[in-house]
């Protein structure tokens, strides 16, 4: 069995922060974009948190935060919206799927 890297109480963690950055800088639209991440992050399936750990393994932090923070800034700015968290880990998946050591 995989070890999860990055547990889903971290995904909260990672909406909540944005979503309070983004009520203090006055960013309403994506506060609640982040908001409603945050509560359907609790349904992010086991498989697709395993998925996120066995790619994130084989990455360097520098190159996970590079494609993790604009993303969650996106949302935070309005620019762009997921319908669930699972939606936003499916696309940082996908870029990181790009990404090499």
């Amino acid at each position: 069995m995989v070890r999860i890297a990055v547990s889903r109480e971290a995904f909260r963690g990672l909406f909540a922060f944005y979503a309070a950055k983004a009520h203090h800088d006055q960013k309403h639209d994506g506060e609640h974009c982040l908001t409603k991440l945050f509560r359907s992050s609790d349904d992010i399936p086991d498989g697709l948190l395993e998925l996120w750990s066995e790619r994130v393994n084989t990455l360097d932090p520098e190159t996970v935060g590079n494609v993790l923070c604009p993303r969650a800034r996106a949302v935070a700015d309005g620019r762009v919206e997921y319908d669930h968290a699972s939606d936003f880990l499916h696309a940082l998946l996908r870029e990181l799927n790009g990404k090499q050591h």
